[in-house]
Formats: structure tokens, sequence, C-alpha cells
């Protein structure tokens, strides 16, 4: 995290660019990111678009391969089950240990954070954020939850996954239906609460059903 006040890089502003133009559709999947076309579109050198690219690449934003260098990433079915393999492991501990820890009753230092998250998602997916903010606010309470059991390593590693989680949200277009969003967000954390980790397989199995065979 940079300190307060401080300007990010030329390369962290432009990865930030480029992010944001990979998860609003801009920049569809296996777009080829060439380094020579994006120093020239943008005004800067090509070790400044390397970077930004490693940066894209590390988040798994971007991808690549012999002979076809960098891509937007195409998250395909492999991918996605991938990544819901391991939210499910990270998110189902989490909550494992609040449930075991306070039982069905949580303590109002996290239930309260967890209802400011859904409050910003509420806001941002009733028309007041635009996509990215609905992406960004859905990922954000999804990590908040995470980070409510006080792991330092499964908080480390849910805060990785950020980016490939607003880019699995884009993909599912779960912010066409903002209402819906909310409502399943809602429901999820009471389950949470009251159901423990199973509520966590059913929420991302029902999320990766949808993605995988709506294609």
């Amino acid at each position: 995290m940079r300190p307060a006040g401080s300007r990010p890089t030329a390369a962290a502003a432009l990865a930030g660019v480029l992010r944001s133009q990979v998860l609003d559709g801009h920049l569809a999947p296996g777009t080829p990111l060439r380094e020579e076309a994006l120093a020239g579109e943008h005004g800067v050198s090509r070790h400044t678009v390397r970077s930004a690219l490693q940066q894209l690449a590390a988040e798994r934003l971007a991808e690549t391969a012999p002979f076809r260098g960098v891509r937007v990433a195409s998250l395909d079915d492999a991918a996605v089950r991938s990544l819901q393999d391991l939210r499910r492991a990270v998110e189902s501990e989490a909550v494992r240990l609040l449930v075991e820890r306070h039982g069905r009753a949580w303590p109002e230092a996290v239930t309260d954070v967890l209802a400011q998250h859904l409050a910003r998602l509420t806001r941002s997916a009733s028309g007041e954020g635009d996509r990215l903010a609905v992406l960004g606010d859905h990922a954000a309470l999804h990590h908040a939850l995470v980070a409510a059991a006080g792991s330092e390593r499964l908080t480390e590693v849910s805060a990785g996954l950020s980016a490939e989680v607003r880019l699995f949200t884009a993909h599912l277009r779960l912010h066409v239906e903002p209402a819906g969003l909310v409502a399943e967000h809602r429901a999820y954390l009471d389950g949470v609460r009251l159901r423990g980790p199973a509520a966590v397989h059913e929420h991302l199995a029902a999320s990766q059903s949808a993605l995988l065979d709506g294609r």
C-alpha cells in the first residue's frame, strides 16, 4: 500500500488504466497487449509498459504465452474452477473460524463492517456507482468477510485475489441485475452466520455454475 498522499509510479498508473479497461470490457478477453503500441498510446516508455503488464499478469488479468506475447486473460472454464476452488478454501476457512469463536452471535465489530460493505454495494448497484464500482464493492465485501476472521495469511491471500474476483464478476455480469446481486449477498451474509462454511460452498458453487452454464 502506498503512503497517504504519495503518487503512483508511471507503471502503477498505467496498470490502473489497463486494469479498468479490462474490467469494464474495453479490452476484451484475448486482446493482445503489445508494448510498442501501448507505449505510443499512453506516452510512456516500453519499460513502463512492461512493468505495468507484469502487474496485470501477477493479478491474473493478463496472461503470457510463448510466441503470442501478453494478452488480456480469458478466464476460461479451467481458470474459473481453479479460482473458485481457492476462494472456497479461503472464505470457508475464515467463516469456520468466525463460527468457532462466536457461534451465531457474531460481535458488532464484525457485523457492522459487513453491513457497511453491503450498504456500499447497495448504493453502487442502485445506480449511484458505475460498473467498476459494483465490481469493486462486490469484491470488497467478500474480502471483508475473510478479513473479519483475523487470520493474517487468509487475509493476504484474499487481497491477492481481488482483481481476479472482479474479473470473474465482470464475466458473470451480475451487475446487469443489481437488485438480485444485493439480495443475494444480503442472504449470503445471513447464511454464513447461521450455517457456516456450507453457505460459502453453496454461494460460490451457484455463481460458478451460472457463469459456466451461461457460456
